[in-house]
């Protein structure tokens, strides 16, 4: 069963929005050393109920709010996926030292991203 483990918000200007949810929430927000601009988020201890999740820049085809559903195999998730109906908006990409990405569409447009753990990825 898949479970919603990171949610990502979208931003048109990242210092603002970093700053809003550091100030609205006391969120611990720090810059991502990775090759994308994305600032990770941490919204609470680890033993208290919750996800983490990280601010990006907006694009058009990941507007608003998304959330990160883990699975087993992205390779196959997007097959179950795309035999269901939903569309693969970025295709299976590595997380380097994380693991294997990939963002779709649900029926009704929703964009969500799959994630399979793999510390291997580059």
């Amino acid at each position: 069963m898949g479970r919603v483990v990171h949610f990502e918000i979208a931003a048109d200007d990242m210092e603002r929005a970093v700053k809003f949810y550091k100030e609205v929430f006391g969120w611990d927000i720090k810059k991502w050393g990775g090759p994308i601009d994305y600032w990770l988020t941490t919204t609470g201890d680890d033993d208290t109920p919750g996800i983490n999740g990280g601010i990006l820049p907006r694009d058009p085809n990941y507007p608003g709010v998304m959330n990160t559903i883990a699975v087993e195999s992205v390779d196959k998730a997007v097959a179950v996926i795309e035999k269901n109906g939903g569309n693969i908006i970025a295709p299976k990409a590595p997380v380097p030292g994380v693991g294997w990405f990939a963002y779709f569409a649900d029926t009704e447009g929703n964009v969500q991203g799959i994630m399979e753990d793999d510390p291997e990825a580059k």
